[in-house]
């Protein structure tokens, strides 16, 4: 086993970690669906959870579990699962881990898909509170009897939001409930949940896991810091064995073999070979994001820079104790008057696109698409002007950026 400290150098020699024939330097991409083995008692065994090993790749396959294990490496935790997308992953943990009279208090500031799932989550019968998350405190006033989860995004999008993580992670802990935490817009490069007492971690693989824009994948990993065994919603068949996993067993069970969802094992090697790469990309994305933040703000057409890391930013100072850099998503709102579409048509380094973790530059206007749906009374609660654009900035040149930026809003009629 090799030691090593860094973060990348990890990454990179985790495959070599693993046990494969030939010793490939890449984990293989295993294709096959079913799993045989030479006698009935070993499948049974398999079956039973009495022994390691694979019987559909429904539920996983060699080259899903190397990129689980190494998502667990990145975010310090004790398991990983892996799914087709993010939304994915988040639906899993959400249908499994609640149930019909149980109570979620979510942040108000979510991503526009992640929002209309958890609006989705009444119709089954779960109740849910939104709250401010960014102060502990409106978490603690919503408190119910049926309480049972606490779901916050690390980094909001797109209003970059910061919730004031430590304070619920402690509040959580107290009261013995779950705390989820998206960990999508900050990736473990530049947080690691865990060091918020966060129970389950989520993390959209098609973003900064990728980098590239080529394959959808989302995860969530077991942190250990969760007593499972006074949870009311684990099944009596998966109490057994590690109790740390518990939850992970149930949404794996219950979410990819009886719901599908899974990760193919194609797109699990192109997420680990990204991977590798995270840190160098998030280094220069996020150089560039705070650039941009400074122009932006300087400029007299720009009425509101949201970007943590800037001293205006009201968690500016959250940010800069807990996060290693400030992200590469930033968003800002137009002066009144000035059209959104014609100054995004106006730059040629943006790619108009919803996307984000992209190595290229992507853009686009908030109030008109994502959250389209929302309507303006809710986008006004989750603090998503009709002036806002969102920016997910990538690894080009920073001159070239600053430059087309400027020159877009200079021409701005």
């Amino acid at each position: 086993m090799i030691k090593l400290k860094g973060f990348t150098s990890n990454i990179v020699h985790h495959d070599r970690q693993q046990s494969y024939n030939d010793s490939p330097i890449h984990t293989p991409i295993y294709n096959s669906v079913p799993y045989g083995y030479k006698s009935t008692k070993d499948l049974e065994n398999v079956f039973q959870g009495k022994t390691v090993g694979h019987s559909y790749a429904r539920q996983a396959t060699p080259t899903t579990d190397s990129l689980q294990s190494m998502i667990t490496q990145t975010e310090l935790g004790v398991g990983s699962l892996v799914f087709a997308t993010g939304m994915a992953a988040l639906s899993a943990t959400f249908l499994t881990l609640l149930k019909s009279g149980d109570h979620l208090i979510a942040s108000r500031f979510l991503f526009g898909n992640s929002y209309s799932l958890i609006t989705t989550l009444e119709n089954f019968g779960i109740e849910v509170t939104l709250v401010d998350a960014t102060n502990v405190e409106n978490v603690i006033a919503a408190k119910q009897d049926n309480t049972l989860m606490v779901f916050v995004e690390t980094l909001a999008n797109p209003g970059t939001q910061i919730a004031d993580l430590a304070a619920i992670g402690d509040w959580c802990e107290q009261q013995g409930v779950v705390y989820f935490v998206d960990n999508t817009m900050t990736s473990p490069y530049l947080f690691q949940p865990i060091r918020v007492k966060a129970s389950l971690v989520m993390n959209s693989l098609s973003k900064y896991f990728c980098g590239h824009g080529t394959v959808l994948g989302g995860a969530v990993t077991e942190t250990g810091m969760y007593d499972w065994t006074d949870y009311p919603n684990i099944f009596d068949a998966y109490r057994k064995g590690d109790k740390s996993k518990w939850a992970l067993t149930q949404i794996k069970k219950k979410a990819l073999r009886d719901m599908g969802g899974s990760l193919s094992s194609d797109g699990a090697y192109q997420i680990a070979v990204g991977a590798e790469t995270m840190a160098l990309r998030m280094d220069r994305a996020c150089a560039n994001a705070l650039a941009l933040a400074q122009l932006l703000e300087a400029h007299d057409k720009v009425d509101t820079v949201y970007y943590p890391g800037l001293p205006s930013h009201p968690q500016h100072d959250r940010a800069t104790h807990w996060f290693k850099l400030y992200g590469t998503i930033l968003s800002f709102d137009l002066k009144a008057g000035y059209d959104c579409a014609q100054l995004l048509d106006s730059i040629d380094i943006i790619i108009n696109a919803t996307h984000l973790g992209d190595n290229r530059t992507l853009a686009l206007p908030m109030a008109s698409t994502i959250f389209y749906e929302m309507g303006p009374e809710n986008r006004a609660k989750s603090g998503i002007s009709e002036q806002m654009i969102r920016c997910s900035i990538g690894i080009e040149d920073t001159d070239d950026l600053l430059e087309s930026f400027q020159h877009g809003l200079d021409e701005l009629s």
